[in-house]
This record gives C-alpha cells, structure tokens and sequence, in this order.
C-alpha cells in the first residue's frame, strides 16, 4: 500500500484522514467533484452541482476546529476531480491506486444521493476493479441495517456494492460525528425550545479519531468484515442537549418529544450506538470544551 485515492477529500473527514495518512508517509490522492485551489494536477472535471466538493461526507465541509491533526510529513496530496454522480474522472482517479479510501456521500438529497451512494459507488468499484486495485475502504454508518430511514437505506445499498464488486475491502461504520451534532443543536437552538426525544440515545465520534482508525484498519489490510466504530460514551439526547447549552451558555427549555413511526423506535432501541471496541478517545463535553460555537 503506497498510494490512496480518497473520495470526499473536502468533506469533514476527508480533510482529517488527508494529513493522517500522508503523515504515515502514504502517497495520497484526493478526489473533489470540482477543481481543489491546490490541485495543479487535477484531472478532467465531471459536471458540477452546486454546493461544495465531491459530496462531501456529511453533507459538510470540513470544520477545522475540531480536528487535532499531525501535520502532513512531506508533499501534500496530489488532487483530481472525479463526479460519482456521472462517473466522469473515476478511471483516471483510481489509475495507479492500491488502496480507495470511499468516503463521499450525499446524504438527504433524494434521487441525487441515490445516484453517488449507490450507483456512483457502483461506478467507482467498477473502475478501481479495472485498474486492480487491492483494498476498498468504504465508510458508512452505525445503524444502517437497523434503521428504515432512506439515507441509511441508500448507505445499506452502498454496502452492498462494495460487497459484490469483487474487490477486497473493509466497511468501517462510524457514528454521527461531533460536529454535526454540534450543528444541528445549534439549529434547534434558533427555536424558543429544543424539543428532544429522551429515548434516543447517540455516541458521537471525533473526526480525529475516526482518521486514525481508517489508517490503522489500511495498515491492516482488507477483513471483509464491517467495523463498527463511535465515541467513547452513550448519551441520551437530552443530556447531549444539557452538554451543550453549558458549554455555548444557551438556555433553552427542553421538551420530550416523542419520534414517530419505525425510525423512531429504532432509534429509541438504540440502534445509532455500538459496543465495539476499539472506540474514539474525545467525549462530546470535551469536543464541546476545545470547539468554538458555530
């Protein structure tokens, strides 16, 4: 494994699994659905869409304040531009790579997200086949087979591809990540209460510690297994919330809610949560502690 190809290098993780795996001395290439301000040697573009990088995971570009990164040791990556959405740039993309680190997603955006989660995935497995790739590493989320939700459902699919492309590979399900916890209560917060339903429970994960994990299961080689991997403590939603308000000094009244249908009792079943080990090492209050509000 020497050089890497990494989808949704703009988005959240992208840009935290960037440094970390060129710090390990791997030769990296990023790939943005659109041209990257550092990408002298980017390849063809694909048709752009509005709204940010090669869908990025999340749906978010990258926060820095919530990394704690190495700093890159040596060059930096080398960036293309490759479109699940149409497949233009993948076979240039994957050309020479050992290793597809998959992290680009499109989450809630209908038909779009099924056409870069599912079948521009399809699209990326076919080309890294054709040019012999030896490692897929696709990232998904906790609860994908637990919860009926349409995102996870398109993920699920994704899973699918990857496990029928005939391509070693990984699966690494992560959970919600601390800066998109952050953001969406920072939404809720707009409203004179947060209403919260107090069955759910979450385990939000450090981006940080999500790269380190994707780096270490690289070294290990492909398993052909899924790999469920979140933060160090289980959290109900209303304690989440009191976290947060005394951390950005909001006060807010809380009211329960309850969530409807079969999503809502897959949640409260706690189906967004893992005992797997290893885990991430950053608690929420901690993320809270070192982050600026949003």
């Amino acid at each position: 494994m020497t050089r890497v190809l990494v989808t949704g290098a703009t988005g959240r993780l992208g840009a935290a699994v960037l440094p970390v795996l060129a710090g390990a001395g791997l030769e990296v290439r990023a790939a943005s659905r659109r041209p990257h301000p550092g990408g002298a040697d980017a390849g063809p573009a694909g048709a752009a869409r509005p709204g940010g990088g090669a869908a990025a995971v999340e749906g978010r570009p990258a926060a820095a304040a919530e990394e704690r990164l190495p700093a890159a040791q040596g060059r930096g990556p080398e960036w293309v531009v490759a479109d699940l959405a149409t497949g233009a740039g993948l076979a240039a993309a994957v050309a020479g790579a050992d290793t597809v680190v998959h992290l680009a997603s499109a989450p809630y955006q209908g038909r779009y997200t099924e056409r870069v989660d599912v079948d521009g995935t399809r699209l990326l497995l076919e080309a890294a086949r054709g040019a012999g790739v030896g490692h897929v590493l696709h990232l998904s989320i906790i609860g994908v087979d637990r919860v009926p939700w349409g995102y996870f459902r398109a993920k699920l699919r994704a899973e699918r591809e990857v496990r029928a492309a005939g391509l070693p590979w990984t699966i690494l399900r992560a959970a919600q990540f601390h800066g998109l916890v952050d953001e969406a209560l920072s939404a809720m917060a707009r409203l004179p209460v947060m209403a919260v339903d107090r069955g759910v429970t979450t385990q939000p994960v450090d981006v940080a510690d999500v790269a380190e994990r994707v780096l270490a299961l690289l070294r290990a080689g492909p398993s052909r297994a899924v790999e469920e991997f979140a933060g160090p403590e289980v959290l109900a939603m209303d304690e989440a919330v009191r976290q947060w308000q005394r951390a950005r000094g909001v006060r807010r009244p809380v009211l329960p809610l309850r969530l409807p249908g079969a999503p809502g009792r897959a949640f409260r079943a706690g189906h967004l949560t893992t005992a797997a080990r290893p885990a991430g090492t950053v608690a929420f209050a901690d993320y809270l502690a070192r982050t600026p509000r949003r």
